[in-house]
């Protein structure tokens, strides 16, 4: 059986000289949908320090693609496309992914956010495995961590802890 991360299932293919996984990307890439791209992008703009890398409106002037970067990694996202079952979370009343973002500096980049436009959901605070950390809900309505790592713990201090928390 073929491994799809590692491994052509064509050996023509494995001759090319593109390059599979485009200069700059990682393997696993976020793409966010969100009614009002560009709006979207604007906020992660001001509350993320992200760089808009690329943008192709469609006919209608809706977003079709765009990427930014934040830090070392890329997000894509695009418009709502209800006609492809494209939906954002404000139209699926909410979503379970959390992109967690470490940084530098919790604190700073959480009030950023925050002056942005984005609603906190769980304050910072120094958690028990290590980081500072805290959540928040940007306008489009996806849900973003910002961490940073405050102090080394072990996996046995963290299980304990948690333990602490729940009994």
């Amino acid at each position: 059986m073929l491994d799809p991360m590692t491994t052509s299932a064509n050996d023509e293919s494995s001759k090319s000289t593109v390059n599979p996984i485009p200069e700059g990307m990682h393997t696993v890439t976020p793409h966010l949908i969100c009614a009002g791209a560009d709006k979207a992008i604007e906020f992660y703009k001001k509350a993320f320090g992200a760089l808009e890398i690329s943008r192709m409106p469609g006919p209608d002037g809706k977003i079709m693609h765009a990427s930014i970067r934040i830090g070392d990694s890329v997000i894509m996202l695009n418009e709502e496309m209800p006609q492809w079952e494209s939906f954002g979370p404000k139209s699926l009343k909410g979503s379970p992914v959390t992109i967690h973002l470490y940084v530098e500096n919790a604190d700073a980049a959480f009030e950023q956010a925050v002056r942005a436009g984005a609603k906190v959901t769980m304050p910072l605070a120094d958690m028990f495995w290590g980081d500072r950390y805290g959540k928040l809900e940007d306008p489009s309505g996806h849900q973003w961590a910002i961490a940073t790592r405050v102090r080394e713990v072990t996996p046995d201090e963290m299980q304990k802890a948690m333990e602490q928390m729940t009994s």
